[in-house]
C-alpha cells in the first residue's frame, strides 16, 4: 500500500505542491506548508496561481509552519504523516555549511513527532551538499551538510538517494529562501530517503533463567554479546538467511552422502571434563565464561516477561551433564549445584566431535550433520565475529578408503560452495568466487579459502570460511579414519547474498528479513546507508603487574560501544624515560550498519571505555 498522507515543508511558491498533487490518486491527503505568511505571497503572481490550483484540488493549505517545530503546528490526531518532503532546504542568503546542518538537524528532529512508524522523510539537495559517497563528486566531510549524521539526531537513517528529477513533477519550479527569485543549481541533485531506526535500547543484555535438575539458576549475556543469545535463527520455523544457505548445504550433501542431521544443545558447556576436548578447541582465554546463580524468584517470570522463549533450550540443556564431572576411569561423579557454577560457551562445535564419533549407533559412511551458534572472544576485524554459526560435517569411513574419500569429499563440497558464491555475480560476468583448500602444516589438515568479488575490488582477497581436519582411529573405532569439516555459516551467508558487514546478520530490524525471499538469492540491499564514522583516540599507562590483554580490551570496547567499534588501530608506544611507565595509544572508529549514531552518542561510549578499561584492565587513562 502506498502512502497515503503527504506533507510538503518549505514550500516556496508552491509549484512542487502544485505539480505533484496532478500525480496522486484522489485517496492521497496532501498538506502543502511554508514558512511565509500569506501577505508575503500575495506579490507572488506563480505563487498565487499554484495556490489556486491547489484550492481547487481541495489540498490543505498551511502557512507560517516552521518545519523546525512541526508538532506545533499540527493537533495530534492530525499528525502520522507517511512521508515528508523538504526540497533544497536553505538557512538563505549566504548561511554557511554550519547554519544550514542546524536547520537539518532541528527538522529532522522535528520530523519524528509528525513521523508514521514506517514513515519517510524526503529531502532533496544540491550536487555535493549530502556529503555522502552518493555525491559525485563528493565534498569533503567538513565542508557538507553531513546529512546522515544530522538526520542520527532525530533518530533516522538514510534508507535510500535517488536522483531528483523535475521532469517527474512538471511544472516545478525551485525557489531561493522565502520565495527569492534566485533558484537553486538542481543539476545532479539527490533525493535522500530517511527511515526510523531502532533504539539502541533493544541491545542491552538480557537475563535467561534455566534449570538444572531441580534447581532454577540465572545468567546474563555477556555484554560483548548482548543480543545474541537464543536468537533461533537455525530453528524450522525461521527465515534467515543463515538458515536458508544451511538448508541448500545440506540438501546439496544429501545428493552424495547418506546424511545424519543431529540436534544442537543450548551452548553453555560445563567447566570440569574439558580433558575429552580436542586440544585444538581448548583456548580458554578466548571464551566467554557464564556465572549461573541459583535463582530463587518465580522462575516463570524474569523481568516481567515469561521465559517460555528459552523452553526448547532449557530441556536440551538440562539433559546436559553439567554437574556430572567424568573421573578418570571414565565413570560420572554427580556433584550438585548450590548456591553458582562456572560455565562456558562453546567456540566450536568440534567441542561435539568425541560424544558423536564414541555413541553406539555411530555409522561410518553416513555424513553426520550438526549445527548451531558458537562463541569466541576476537579482535575487531571486519570479517571476524564474537558470535556466529557453524555446520559441521562429520564422516568416518575405513583406512583403506581415505585416498579416496577425502578427495571426493573436498571436491563435492568445492562445487557446492562455488555454486552459492557466484549466484549473486552479476549475469555475464567475467568473475568468480575460487574456493581453495589450502594444506596446513599437518598435510591431514586444510582451511577453506574464499576469494569473493561480491564485496567489490577493495575486498576481493582470501576470507577463511571454516577448515578441514582428520584424525586417525580412535579407542571406539579402530580401523577408521575420520574427517571433521566446520563452516562458518555467517561468513559463507555474508559471501552468498553480498551482505558486507557481519552485525547486520545480527539486527533486531524487520527490514532486514523482507530482503530475503525464500528459494531466491538476490543481491543484498543495505536499508542504512552511507553511516557516518567517528574517529576517537585513547592513550593509558600500563600497570606492570597486571600486564596488558589486548584480546580482553577489544572485548570491553566492543561490548562499551554495543558493536559500533568497526576498527581498532594501534598508533604507538611511548616509554616514559624517568619513571619507566609505559602507555600505549589507540584509533578507535565508531560506525554503525543498522542505527542512527549520533557524535553525542560516541563522546558518551568513549567516555565510559575509559571507565572500563580503567576497572576492568586496571590501566590509567590519561
Amino acid at each position: 500500500m502506498g502512502p497515503r498522507r503527504l506533507l510538503l515543508v518549505g514550500e516556496g511558491n508552491f509549484s512542487f505542491a502544485a505539480a505533484l498533487s496532478e500525480t496522486l490518486d484522489s485517496s492521497v491527503c496532501l498538506t502543502a506548508t511554508c514558512l511565509q505568511h500569506p501577505a508575503e505571497l500575495a506579490r507572488d503572481p506563480v505563487a498565487r496561481e499554484n495556490l489556486q490550483r491547489l484550492r481547487e484540488r481541495g489540498t490543505e493549505i498551511r502557512f507560517c509552519v516552521d518545519c523546525t517545530q512541526l508538532a506545533n503546528a499540527f493537533e495530534p490526531q492530525d499528525r502520522e504523516f507517511d512521508r515528508i518532503y523538504f526540497n533544497f532546504p536553505h538557512c538563505g542568503r549566504k548561511a554557511g555549511v554550519a547554519k544550514n546542518r542546524k536547520l537539518l538537524a532541528k527538522f529532522f528532529q522535528s520530523c519524528v513527532d509528525v513521523l508514521a512508524e514506517e514513515g519517510e522523510v524526503h529531502v532533496a539537495l544540491c550536487r555535493g551538499q549530502g556529503g555522502t559517497s552518493a555525491d559525485k563528486p563528493q565534498r569533503e566531510w567538513h565542508n557538507s551538510w553531513q546529512v546522515v549524521a544530522m538526520a542520527a539526531l532525530g533518530g533516522l537513517i538514510l534508507s535510500d538517494v535517488l536522483p531528483f528529477r523535475c521532469e517527474a513533477v512538471p511544472g516545478y519550479k525551485c525557489t531561493g529562501y522565502r520565495s527569492q527569485d534566485k533558484s537553486f543549481h538542481i543539476e545532479g541533485a539527490l533525493n535522500h530517503i530517511f527511515t526510523r531506526s531502532l533504539p539502541f535500547e533493544g541491545s542491552q543484555p538480557r537475563v535467561f533463567s534455566i534449570k538444572l535438575g531441580d534447581q532454577w539458576f540465572s545468567f546474563s549475556e555477556p555484554k560483548a554479546l548482548a543480543g545474541k543469545l537464543n536468537r533461533g535463527f537455525l530453528e524450522a520455523s525461521s527465515c534467515h538467511p543463515i538458515k536458508i544457505i544451511n538448508e541448500k548445504l545440506i540438501v546439496e550433501l544429501g545428493k552424495i552422502f547418506p546424511l545424519k542431521r543431529l540436534k544442537c544443545s543450548f551452548p553453555l558447556l560445563p567447566l570440569e571434563g574439558t580433558s575429552v576436548l580436542p586440544s585444538w578447541n581448548c583456548d580458554s582465554m578466548s571464551s566467554f565464561w557464564i556465572n549461573l546463580h541459583e535463582d530463587n524468584s518465580d522462575s516463570e517470570f524474569l523481568n516481567g516477561e515469561i521465559t517460555k522463549e528459552m523452553e526448547d533450550f532449557l530441556v536440551s540443556f538440562s539433559q546436559f551433564s553439567i554437574y556430572k564431572s567424568p573421573r578418570r576411569d571414565g565413570k560420572e561423579v554427580h556433584e550438585g549445584i548450590s548456591g553458582q557454577a562456572k560455565v562456558w560457551l562453546r567456540s566450536s562445535l568440534l567441542v561435539h566431535v568425541q560424544a558423536i564419533i564414541q555413541a553406539p549407533d555411530f555409522l561410518p559412511g553416513s555424513l553426520y550433520i550438526l549445527s548451531g551458534p558458537v562463541f569466541r572472544k576476537c579482535h575487531i576485524l571486519p570479517f571476524t565475529m564474537p558470535a556466529f554459526h557453524e555446520t559441521l560435517l562429520i564422516l568416518g569411513f575405513n583406512q583403506s578408503l581415505k585416498d579416496g574419500c577425502l578427495p571426493s569429499l573436498l571436491n563435492h563440497l568445492t562445487g557446492i560452495l562455488d555454486s552459492f558464491l557466484t549466484q549473486t555475480l552479476p549475469e555475464g560476468s567475467m568473475l568468480s568466487s575460487s574456493v581453495e583448500f589450502v594444506p596446513q602444516l599437518n598435510a591431514n589438515n586444510y582451511m577453506i579459502h574464499v576469494k569473493s568479488h561480491n564485496f567489490g575490488p577493495d575486498c576481493a582477497k582470501d576470507l577463511i570460511i571454516g577448515s578441514v581436519t582428520s584424525s586417525a582411529a580412535n579407542i571406539t573405532h579402530k580401523d577408521q579414519y575420520f574427517v571433521f569439516v566446520s563452516i562458518n555459516l555467517d561468513l559463507l551467508a555474508m559471501l552468498t547474498w553480498g551482505i558486507a558487514d557481519w552485525r547486520m546478520l545480527w539486527t533486531f530490524d524487520n527490514r532486514f528479513m523482507k530482503k530475503f525471499v525464500p528459494g531466491e538469492i538476490e543481491p543484498f540491499k543495505s536499508y542504512s546507508l552511507y553511516p557516518p564514522c567517528y574517529v576517537h583516540d585513547i592513550s593509558f599507562w600500563l600497570n606492570e603487574e597486571k600486564g596488558f590483554d589486548e584480546l580482553e580490551f577489544h572485548t570491553v570496547a566492543r561490548a562499551v560501544s554495543q558493536d559500533t567499534i568497526i576498527s581498532i588501530q594501534f598508533l604507538g608506544r611511548f616509554h616514559h624515560p624517568k619513571t619507566e611507565q609505559v602507555s600505549l595509544c589507540y584509533r578507535l572508529t565508531y560506525q554503525t550498519c543498522d542505527k542512527a549514531l549520533t557524535q553525542q552518542q560516541v563522546a558518551s561510549m568513549q567516555s565510559q571505555f575509559r571507565k572500563e578499561i580503567q576497572q576492568q584492565l586496571h590501566v590509567i587513562p590519561r
